[in-house]
């Protein structure tokens, strides 16, 4: 992320900070909580689920970046909700530069116990809200049976599916 250096001032006010309002309550839960990623995703649920991703990018022009993320760096916690924190690793992660702009950005905060899907204008066009509310749920529903791994790699299939089946109008 760009920061103000000797060099480098940056005049406006980012778009990120305008989303959260300041928490006290959620950078202490963020500061405390202990990094669990590897508890609930070993490192076969995670190849799993960089194949289902693999899987999911074939036959549409979807792009899927998939953050699992403990807890809100304790920088940012302060200033950020999981929904602003998802926005900040939309943009550093590049899931923004596709070429049909139809990138998809699935954040999982294990601190939280909160998920966000955020898509690019580009499959935005093409889609409801309701769709990717739906998806959230699912894997809400499946992470509170600590179903982690399933959780995941159903939420890329039914992306998948969906991008698929709404593939002209995203390449628009």
């Amino acid at each position: 992320m760009v920061k103000n250096t000797e060099t480098t001032k940056i005049v406006t006010q980012p778009k990120l900070n305008e989303v959260a309002t300041p928490s006290l309550k959620r950078w202490l839960k963020h500061f405390f909580f202990m990094p669990a990623t590897k508890r609930y995703f070993n490192q076969q649920d995670q190849h799993a689920i960089a194949e289902a991703v693999k899987v999911a990018e074939q036959g549409h022009v979807g792009e899927i970046q998939v953050v699992i993320e403990a807890y809100i760096p304790a920088a940012n916690a302060f200033y950020q909700d999981t929904h602003a924190r998802a926005k900040q690793l939309f943009a550093e992660v590049g899931v923004w530069d596709t070429e049909f702009n139809s990138g998809v950005l699935l954040y999982i905060n294990l601190c939280d116990k909160k998920v966000e899907i955020l898509i690019d204008r580009g499959i935005k066009k093409a889609t409801t809200q309701d769709v990717w509310n739906n998806i959230c749920e699912a894997i809400i529903q499946s992470i509170k049976q600590q179903e982690y791994r399933k959780a995941v790699v159903l939420c890329k299939y039914t992306e998948m599916q969906y991008i698929v089946k709404h593939r002209k109008e995203v390449c628009k």
